[in-house]
């Protein structure tokens, strides 16, 4: 597909979708969540893991606030573009990472932390922006930063809008890591690689459980866990992981 917002790469399994209006921060247009929807469920065969990250200075400042459109109808908006958007993003056929390169706001802010793994550049920075134009959060940001980080400091980030650091977010366990500027790209580029030659099945159980286990008892999470660890041990993965471990060497892992 020949985008107009977003840029695509593939490299070693890792498919890349950058958002690309930097002018404006990255801002999300109606045209700009389409093409992340349409990216993000129409992956190329051979992709292990997909990052989402941002062109210029910016993660994404959220919604393009000169879309008259969209403001006439938030709604509307939010129930047809944005949630195909999220849903794509959190139900993947691959690990998601969101690389944070910059200041991730409203929207913005929401669309990373719904990726299973969030890197965040050290200058990078995290706003619940929305009370700033008398809105509440939306994008999923009040199911997911209160499972996160907790009540208190979800409420408190989301009245106040403050800026919330990488560093204060790495430490509130809101996202994975927050890294140095100049190691950024690296980093993100080797975490990437890493999911991509590993079991693609067993992240992908991981990610069942773990969104599971927010509404079950202790009983029925640890029948979750026994019926997705059955589904693995009859994978090749597992076969070859065991294989690899006996014979002390590194698994070759091709997620079937």
């Amino acid at each position: 597909m020949d985008y107009q917002t977003i840029l695509f790469a593939m490299q070693d399994g890792v498919a890349t979708v950058t958002m690309n209006r930097p002018e404006v921060m990255n801002a999300l247009s109606s045209t700009m969540r389409a093409e992340i929807t349409h990216a993000a469920t129409a992956l190329p065969a051979g992709t292990r893991c997909l990052v989402l990250t941002g062109a210029g200075r910016a993660f994404c400042s959220g919604q393009d606030l000169g879309d008259a459109r969209a403001a006439a109808d938030l709604e509307g908006t939010l129930r047809d573009e944005y949630e195909p958007m999220i849903h794509a993003l959190r139900n993947a056929p691959v690990p998601v990472i969101a690389a944070v390169n910059g200041v991730a706001a409203g929207a913005g802010a929401n669309l990373a932390l719904v990726a299973d793994v969030v890197i965040a550049a050290r200058s990078a920075s995290f706003v619940q922006a929305f009370t700033r134009i008398g809105l509440m959060p939306d994008a999923g940001g009040t199911h997911v930063l209160p499972r996160l980080v907790g009540q208190a400091r979800a409420m408190g980030a989301m009245l106040f809008a403050d800026s919330i650091t990488a560093d204060q977010a790495a430490d509130w366990g809101m996202i994975w890591e927050a890294v140095a500027d100049e190691e950024f790209a690296a980093v993100v580029a080797a975490r990437a690689l890493a999911l991509a030659k590993g079991p693609t099945r067993a992240y992908l159980a991981v990610r069942e459980a773990l969104a599971a286990s927010a509404a079950n008892d202790f009983a029925r999470q640890l029948q979750v866990e026994a019926r997705l660890q059955g589904e693995l041990g009859q994978s090749a993965d597992f076969t070859e992981g065991v294989s690899a471990f006996l014979q002390k060497r590194a698994a070759q892992f091709t997620g079937a």
